[in-house]
């Protein structure tokens, strides 16, 4: 029984995003793809324990999906055009043109429909593209779950309004689309990189290993775009530090105590060439974008053989370009870290404590706080940060290592 759980819960990693854009591509309808998508896992769970996982999970998937929109087509038959409804019933339309070839895509720039306010295209494409649930969308945004479920609604039933196209953009529309793409693909592959809810695996390469695919491909739609080749080098360098981050017993190790000797040396050398393109691009003129300082910074850091090898100087005048660019707290929260490194804590946590108004909520910013009052050696202070951070976070290999922390003070 175990093993099917399993079988379920990896064709949901593997297949969601393929399912939910095949009958996307059919009936053109995203709330009729989610429905029956929903509709086909829990017919998964009903029949697979009894008759066992079947040799394709995403052809059964796909298939059972099919016939669950189909019958709810019939069930509704509401449509004036019944020969229209025939045709989409049962003949699959023809393949929209497009530079490349690939259902998920093109879902994701239907998602992602500048008609569609930008955390809304973020919103809907973690849902229909990530898999993810709205409880994960709604703590990735700091917002309550019925906000982010209504906002999911509006937007899928404004995409059928105004019947968006369900397709690449052309040639000459995809530098202005491809932003709000690319913010979708970075909080997938965040939520891959350490997921946030209690009940998920700490770590989902299912998600970062499908964000860096997708961002391949985007690449190839856009080999000239800088902010497309820094998110694919922020991915890459960031992915290549994946199986280090956690240890046997399950606990979140930070890069101070990471064994560097695990990281992936192909991912890094291909990263690091991505950023070494984009600096010449800045050395002759062309000013980089968020994605690149992000990339470079993550350059610094996996460059370095050692943590005590880090430049951190280096790293904290790229966190002062970023501030021009994106002056966000949670950036602000990470230029203190590396404050730290040179200035000594005690200017870090000044720094962080002005942050306190807009990132209470936000567990990380408990968790860098409770670390900067450790090595102030306040450790009062220190744990009832580290107890705040705890309460917060949902990520189970996080957890583990704050609460370490804290019964090490304790």
């Amino acid at each position: 029984m175990s093993d099917v759980r399993e079988a379920i819960a990896r064709a949901h990693h593997d297949e969601w995003a393929r399912v939910i854009a095949s009958l996307t591509r059919r009936f053109g309808d995203l709330d009729i793809a989610e429905e029956a998508a929903a509709e086909a896992f829990a017919a998964a769970v009903e029949r697979w324990p009894a008759d066992g996982v079947p040799p394709n999970p995403g052809a059964w998937l796909t298939t059972t999906a099919n016939r669950k929109a189909i019958d709810r087509i019939r069930r509704e038959n509401k449509r004036d055009d019944k020969h229209k409804e025939a045709r989409m019933v049962y003949d699959d339309p023809p393949e929209p043109v497009g530079a490349i070839d690939d259902d998920r895509l093109r879902l994701i720039f239907t998602c992602c429909h500048p008609a569609l306010a930008m955390q809304t295209r973020v919103a809907l494409t973690l849902r229909m593209v990530g898999g993810l649930t709205v409880p994960e969308i709604a703590r990735a945004y700091l917002v309550a779950e019925s906000a982010m479920g209504q906002r999911i609604t509006r937007a899928k039933a404004k995409i059928k309004a105004a019947r968006i196209p369900y397709r690449v953009p052309s040639a000459e529309d995809l530098p202005a689309r491809v932003s709000g793409v690319l913010a979708v693909l970075y909080l997938v592959f965040n939520e891959g990189y350490l997921a946030t809810g209690p009940d998920t695996d700490p770590l989902r390469p299912d998600l970062t290993i499908e964000a860096i695919r997708l961002t391949r491909l985007i690449r190839a739609l856009m080999p000239g775009d800088g902010e497309v080749a820094g998110l694919l080098a922020l991915m890459l360098l960031t992915e290549a530090r994946r199986t280090a981050r956690v240890s046997a017993g399950g606990e979140l190790v930070p890069p101070t105590e990471q064994n560097r000797g695990a990281w992936d040396t192909g991912l890094i050398a291909e990263g690091h060439r991505l950023v070494r393109e984009r600096l010449a691009a800045a050395a002759a003129g062309v000013a980089p974008g968020r994605y690149q300082i992000l990339a470079a910074i993550n350059a610094v850091h996996t460059s370095a053989r050692d943590i005590r090898d880090t430049d951190w100087s280096q790293v904290l005048a790229l966190y002062d370009q970023l501030v021009r660019l994106d002056s966000s707290p949670i950036i602000a929260l990470n230029r203190a870290v590396a404050v730290a490194e040179l200035d000594g804590p005690q200017v870090a946590l000044a720094a962080v404590d002005r942050l306190e108004d807009t990132l209470t909520g936000y567990h990380a910013y408990h968790a860098t706080r409770a670390d900067l009052l450790r090595r102030l050696g306040q450790s009062r202070q220190a744990c009832a940060a580290y107890d705040k951070a705890i309460e917060l976070a949902g990520n189970t290999a996080e957890t583990a290592y704050l609460t370490r922390r804290r019964d090490q003070l304790r």
